[in-house]
């Protein structure tokens, strides 16, 4: 079964919790740390991974914290799962650092290949606002339509 990494998965949650403070609000990390139960050592490492790609910006000081530097309706879940996990790859062999010694005879390679690109045009989709509204699985198929144009 795919599995997303506890990176991924505390990447995203994290960054619901500082787009809930958007556009003045900084979220303090032992917010999100206590909100999301996630230790703050490891929130720390993806949070710098987050700050270095340029999703968030800190805020020093009192009253400081983490801020989103564009609006919830222009991040989405693939923005930061790029930059936590890298791009999709389902099999260690669309994984371009790994490769494929088979791919001019593997049977499967394109079907791995497109399951991949599906994944990563739903993950496109969705952004950090959808997350904000709380949508159910019907509504995010919906909005995904939608936004393809289907």
């Amino acid at each position: 079964m795919l599995r997303l990494s506890t990176k991924g998965q505390y990447g995203v949650r994290a960054m619901y919790e500082i787009a809930k403070g958007y556009p003045e609000e900084p979220v303090n990390i032992k917010s999100i740390s206590e909100r999301q139960d996630v230790s703050i050592h490891y929130l720390e490492q993806i949070l710098n991974k987050l700050r270095r790609a340029g999703l968030i910006k800190s805020i020093k000081g009192p009253g400081g914290g983490y801020v989103l530097t564009k609006s919830p309706t222009e991040i989405s879940i693939a923005d930061i799962l790029l930059e936590l996990e890298g791009p999709v790859a389902i099999t260690s062999c669309l994984n371009p650092e790994e490769g494929c010694v088979r791919v001019e005879r593997c049977v499967t390679h394109l079907l791995w290949k497109s399951l991949g690109k599906q994944i990563e045009s739903f993950l496109k989709t969705v952004t950090l606002a959808d997350l904000l509204r709380g949508l159910s699985p019907i509504e995010y198929e919906l909005i995904t339509k939608q936004r393809a144009g289907v």
